[in-house]
């Protein structure tokens, strides 16, 4: 039983060693691509172009911005969640492209919660809900019973 056990510890030291070493590539090594789901101008390609910026200059790589617009932002999340998951493409999502969209639109070609992996808030912007005045409803909830 100890012999057996010397010979696998041996087997495991001889294996370990002639494993060749893997190295971590530095990232990023390449530019990175934030690509922004609607046309260019609006306030998320601003705020990607401002972010793009300020990563370009901390990480010593390009960030190129490139938008993908159409299907009220579906393209450019199709786009990015079937690219390598190799963190050199950003998708600069929005509230339609992971909550609107899955409920408005029948099928979405991308699945928003297992196709992306999220990793920071960058902005926050605040939806108004208004009405036409001569509407019956003074609030949300008169608005869901009107409905």
């Amino acid at each position: 039983m100890k012999s057996a056990l010397l010979r696998g510890l041996a087997a495991l030291v001889l294996a370990l060693a002639a494993s060749p070493t893997a190295f971590a590539q530095d990232y990023p090594a390449k530019p990175i691509h934030f690509v922004v789901p609607y046309p260019a101008g609006g306030p998320l390609d601003t705020v990607a172009r401002l972010l793009g910026q300020k990563v370009s200059e901390s990480v010593k790589q390009p960030v190129v911005v490139e938008n993908k617009p159409g299907a009220g932002g579906n393209i450019g999340a199709d786009m990015v969640a079937k690219a390598p998951p190799d963190g050199y493409t950003i998708l600069m999502g929005a509230v339609a492209t992971h909550a609107i969209n899955p409920t408005l639109y029948k099928s979405i070609p991308y699945d928003p919660v297992k196709d992306f992996a999220p990793i920071t808030q960058v902005a926050s912007t605040p939806n108004v809900l208004v009405v036409n005045p001569s509407l019956p409803v003074s609030g949300v909830k008169d608005f869901i019973a009107y409905a």
